[in-house]
């Protein structure tokens, strides 16, 4: 899959995916898991060297990839189910019980694609640097890669890893910050503000790029010039702008999203404004 046409059929797909799930849970959240369809989908469809038929835990030879904010787990489970990692008419089952599909997810559910337990926020960071350092130290040349919330950025445990890192010269790891500047309780400014936080990761060390994400065409510019400047022993972070609920008009920009699911009549106005591509579940 190459081309953008196709990448957003994908994602519009995903993105059904994606409501029909937390509504069918009655629970879950919605907003960021769309917010970031464009981002998995790139990645798991064009960009990443992955084995989606045979998984392994150590990921040997292949890039990985981390969700450290893993209350957006339905991207997740939606975009490894249309890359074939197990049976699309699994999502059916999401936040069910004895379901391998749980809120937030789990490897002891051994869903082929998990490689860790996500959702305790500040982690993921920490995960993703040393799993970079172990492919340096095998001679293993693929990527890691990770994705979190902006809230998430204040975590203290997020600035230790983000220490460690380019003191290590994990130059292989490429971070994501969804930066939609929404978090459960408001926006993050009023919360706790991030200020300047491309800044704040440029005096740690970090090379720090910028990109729409919710635009193919400048997400995959963006990972590609990280990719090439691995030379510099930097690790990268993207700062990723999105838009909460994007692209379901009135789920964008309301912290409302973050984790309430729609009720009936809210479905089947979301639904009808992202058509039929692949075929739901």
């Amino acid at each position: 899959m190459a081309d953008y046409k196709e990448l957003t059929r994908v994602a519009t797909q995903v993105r059904r995916d994606i409501i029909r799930m937390v509504h069918g849970a009655k629970n879950g959240h919605p907003g960021g898991a769309l917010g970031c369809t464009d981002l998995l989908v790139l990645l798991y469809f064009k960009l990443m060297k992955h084995n989606n038929k045979n998984f392994s835990m150590d990921g040997k030879d292949e890039d990985l990839f981390f969700l450290s904010n893993g209350h957006i787990s339905a991207v997740l489970y939606s975009t490894l189910a249309r890359a074939g990692y197990f049976d699309v008419k699994e999502l059916a089952t999401h936040r069910k019980l004895n379901s391998r599909l749980q809120g937030h997810p789990t490897p002891h559910e051994h869903l082929p694609g998990i490689r860790i337990a996500s959702g305790s926020l500040g982690q993921g960071l920490s995960v993703a640097v040393g799993a970079a350092l172990a492919k340096k130290l095998n001679n293993d040349d693929k990527f890691v890669y990770v994705l979190m919330g902006d809230g998430e950025q204040q975590e203290g445990q997020i600035w230790e890893a983000a220490m460690f890192a380019p003191h290590n010269k994990v130059s292989n790891l490429i971070g994501f910050v969804d930066y939609n500047g929404i978090q459960i309780d408001g926006h993050t400014k009023d919360v706790l503000d991030l200020m300047d936080l491309g800044k704040k990761y440029e005096s740690f060390g970090w090379e720090v790029l910028s990109c729409d994400g919710n635009n193919f065409e400048s997400l995959e510019s963006t990972i590609l010039k990280a990719q090439a400047n691995r030379s510099n022993g930097k690790p990268k972070m993207v700062i990723m702008h999105t838009q909460m609920g994007y692209p379901i008009d009135f789920m964008m920009g309301n912290h409302k999203w973050h984790g309430n699911a729609p009720n009936d009549e809210q479905k089947d106005k979301a639904l009808a404004q992202l058509e039929v591509t692949l075929g739901d579940y």
